[in-house]
């Protein structure tokens, strides 16, 4: 298979799955079954078919069995009636409880952010994603470095195994603090090489697409660019960020950017080792919050993601919000007027269907022009052929002259400042003084 196509796994090759939540109040119950069919979701895009799910209430987590031993016991018996060959539970598991788990019910199991990072690892495809979430996986596996775990490893395969080397889980810390040590290295060379491509992309507005997985962010980035990005309606269809050139009007051009999506629970070690990635969003000048406004969590997944940008500290940055798949919503439904009524100055779109792009396009302009500075400046007629060079960075919207001068206001980005008054230096060598600013 080649390093650049994503593996395609057939229906033989597919799991049977045991989706297992847990409801630590009873009043809970309704939304841990949303959260298991986001996980169904998850199960699927890994290569799994959901035979059951399960919710157990308690009124905490159990420390050595999660959902507490007798449920446990219970399970065993069903998951050899129901021929299930993988646990996947809906939260993170302690190295004890994946162990009891595993003992008593005789399958590969595997916590939610081991099911994240397996998906992550099928999807990777540049080397700088590959060497992210190679990092992430070695991150997680050290503490879990235990014998059950190679004896699982042998025994299934398949989901939840699919460790960065086949040997991975049978080597010992040592190496792998060493591996993860080099990977941090070559992850600080790549962060400096985007360093250094966002400095030479510095003259132009920069607008990152973010959102919760699935919202429609790469089907957005295609439709407004042209890009042929990958897009699916799967859970983390994209990983790499990907930069287009977008012109919005004549004279009017961004660059944007397409950014991983961002999920409940996001592993830590994932969204630490995806920083270099991230930084797109982090400096941007505009964010564009891609929303599925037609899911059933829409108001759950808004916050996960203004979370998300807060621990990546991209939460200063402005932001406008984009409701997406419009053409989904059922008549009726009230839910976009409300949030509409919430964020006033957001966009309803279907970048499917390519629904009110214009009124995307227009806002876009609209943010772009605010951050744009005006200055007038009185130029001597000797000296005029040195301020058309500016032409090329500002607009001119104001003109008049007199015998010996012209007066003229010029409209620019502040991001093209230092190439505007560096000509007007020039052409201030005489007589020219700015009027204001």
């Amino acid at each position: 298979m080649s390093d650049n196509k994503l593996h395609t796994i057939t229906r033989s090759e597919r799991e049977r799955a045991l989706l297992i939540g847990l409801s630590v109040w009873p009043e809970e119950r309704e939304t841990t079954l949303e959260h298991l069919e986001e996980l169904e979701l998850l199960a699927d895009t890994a290569g799994a078919d959901t035979v059951l799910k399960v919710v157990q209430g308690l009124p905490r987590k159990d420390s050595a069995f999660f959902i507490g031993k007798g449920k446990v016991e219970e399970l065993a018996q069903v998951v050899k009636d129901e021929n299930i060959t993988l646990i996947i539970v809906d939260d993170d598991l302690s190295p004890v409880q994946a162990r009891n788990l595993g003992r008593m019910l005789e399958r590969k199991v595997i916590d939610r952010s081991g099911l994240i990072l397996d998906i992550f690892a099928q999807r990777a495809r540049s080397s700088e994603a590959r060497t992210q979430v190679e990092l992430a996986q070695l991150q997680y596996m050290l503490p879990r470095l235990t014998r059950q775990w190679t004896h699982l490893s042998k025994q299934f395969g398949g989901i939840g195994t699919k460790g960065p080397g086949e040997t991975q889980i049978e080597t010992d810390r040592r190496m792998i603090r060493s591996r993860i040590a080099h990977l941090r290295e070559k992850l600080e060379r790549i962060e400096v090489q985007r360093e250094t491509q966002r400095k030479g992309r510095g003259d132009h507005f920069r607008v990152a697409l973010v959102g919760y997985t699935n919202a429609g962010k790469s089907t957005l980035m295609n439709e407004l660019s042209g890009a042929a990005v990958h897009a699916e309606d799967r859970l983390f269809a994209t990983l790499d960020s990907t930069v287009r050139a977008v012109e919005l009007t004549p004279g009017r051009t961004i660059l944007l950017s397409d950014t991983v999506g961002f999920i409940r629970k996001l592993p830590s070690h994932l969204v630490a080792s995806f920083r270099s990635t991230l930084a797109e969003a982090r400096e941007a000048d505009l964010l564009l919050h891609v929303v599925d406004v037609a899911s059933s969590t829409v108001r759950e997944q808004i916050k996960v993601v203004e979370e998300t940008l807060k621990e990546i500290e991209a939460d200063r940055i402005p932001v406008v919000m984009v409701f997406n798949k419009v053409d989904l919503l059922q008549p009726g439904d009230e839910t976009l007027a409300e949030l509409r009524e919430r964020y006033p100055e957001s966009v309803a779109i279907s970048a499917m269907r390519g629904l009110h792009i214009h009124a995307l396009r227009s806002k876009l302009v609209e943010m772009v022009e605010e951050t744009f500075c005006e200055r007038l400046v009185r130029i001597p007629l000797a000296r005029y052929s040195y301020f058309t060079k500016v032409y090329d960075y500002a607009d001119v919207i104001g003109k008049e002259f007199d015998e010996e001068h012209a007066i003229i206001k010029i409209r620019f980005s502040p991001k093209v400042r230092d190439h505007v008054e560096h000509i007007l230096a020039l052409a201030m060598a005489q007589e020219m003084s700015p009027l204001a600013t």
